[in-house]
């Protein structure tokens, strides 16, 4: 290691001039519930698979391990080192959403050049379910192509501050086609802010939290939150999560989350995502 480090100071000394960019400030494509900046590299497809699993209040045909259940499976690809495409479906309210992201500025080393690294997101999803248009607002009457669309663009700034911790910052704009009553925005603001901490050599605790600017009015949402645990094995990532969120999806879980964060029954979420990184092409050497 420290032959390592003599070699890394005099290749600084030798190419002054070449940047040289921070890494895995978070070791996976999500802190908690919402994207990172992180984006797979040139040639990786990503396999991922989230769950969420929550009780009912006095719901009468509670299963073993919890009332409701919800799924997400999704495939995203590195089409270049800094720009990814991702497509999935969620089981809750049958959703099929798709997205860009782009890393635009990266942190770099000792440099006050780039002090952040900067990601823009774009998301667009599709609820192809017929008695429901949310999470919150169960089944009604059919809708358009048009209303059933969503879309969420985000801003995504991030600073790694010390090799254990990482801080990050997600403005957000979220348009829905349409919306239960009159009073209910089809527009919202909202700001996320994520943390990890690194306690171990491949254990991280990582929380998020999304505050919405304009919530819905016509029945009561909460922010998003999550507490959790990521845990890396090479190309698997293991990410457990206490939360309030149902919904794996941007537009849905932000500005739609029904029940408030804690442990009294049908507020308290768990959340596990298991994710795999499959390396399609080899750099030449």
């Amino acid at each position: 290691m420290a032959q390592a480090q003599d070699l890394l100071e005099t290749l600084e000394k030798e190419y002054p001039d070449t940047p040289q960019y921070e890494i895995a400030t978070f070791k996976s494509t999500r802190i908690a519930i919402g994207h990172s900046i992180e984006n797979r590299k040139k040639g990786v497809l990503q396999i991922m698979a989230m769950n969420r699993w929550w009780n009912v209040p006095n719901h009468q045909g509670q299963s073993f391990v919890a009332d409701k259940w919800s799924a997400r499976l999704a495939l995203e690809y590195g089409i270049s080192d800094r720009l990814s495409t991702g497509f999935g479906w969620t089981t809750l309210e049958d959703v099929y959403d798709g997205f860009l992201k782009y890393n635009l500025i990266r942190q770099r080393k000792k440099s006050k050049k780039s002090f952040f690294s900067i990601t823009l997101f774009q998301n667009a999803s599709y609820r192809s379910e017929s008695n429901g248009r949310s999470a919150i607002y169960g089944g009604f009457e059919d809708t358009s192509f048009q209303d059933r669309l969503a879309f969420t663009s985000q801003v995504l700034i991030a600073r790694k501050f010390t090799p254990q911790f990482s801080a990050q910052i997600s403005p957000t704009f979220i348009h829905r086609g349409s919306s239960l009553s009159d009073e209910d925005p089809n527009n919202h603001f909202a700001v996320g802010i994520g943390g990890r901490y690194k306690v171990g050599g491949h254990v991280s605790i990582v929380s998020e939290y999304y505050y919405v600017a304009n919530p819905i009015q016509s029945v009561d949402t909460f922010g998003a939150f999550a507490l959790g645990v990521n845990w890396e094995l090479s190309d698997l990532i293991l990410q457990f999560h206490m939360t309030n969120a149902w919904s794996t999806v941007e537009d849905v879980f932000i500005t739609q989350t029904p029940n408030n964060f804690n442990l009294q029954d049908g507020n308290f979420t768990f959340g596990f995502t298991a994710t795999f990184a499959l390396h399609l092409s080899q750099k030449k050497p």
